[in-house]
């Protein structure tokens, strides 16, 4: 389960617009996280998390986008699944082998 958010999804997006229009700008671009965080309330480290996964996500940045990543965490919760229901299923086969094997002795 996700960790419940401090900031709500929309003052997010308007951060994270507002920070790459300026950053955009060469003029602007120095201290932009910084001047967004202020203005809106935001710590400005928080905003340099968002806005490389924002371009990340937008396609602008190389890197695993957040769509990928939690597809990857899925598929690795199905894999341990897999791990631990084949690792069970080898136990009870080595299990019965043993038993039949035990029963045709007698």
């Amino acid at each position: 389960m996700a960790a419940p958010r401090k900031y709500p999804e929309e003052l997010r997006e308007r951060a994270i617009r507002m920070a790459v229009e300026l950053r955009r700008d060469p003029a602007t671009r120095q201290g932009a996280l910084r001047r967004v965080g202020e203005q809106l309330g935001i710590n400005p480290e928080t905003l340099r998390n968002w806005v490389p996964q924002a371009e990340v996500d937008a396609g602008d940045r190389p890197g695993t986008t957040t769509a990928e990543a939690a597809r990857i965490v899925e598929l690795e919760r199905e894999v341990r699944e897999l791990r631990r229901t084949n690792e069970i299923l080898r136990t009870a086969s080595a299990f019965f082998a043993a038993a039949e094997l035990d029963r045709k002795i007698r």
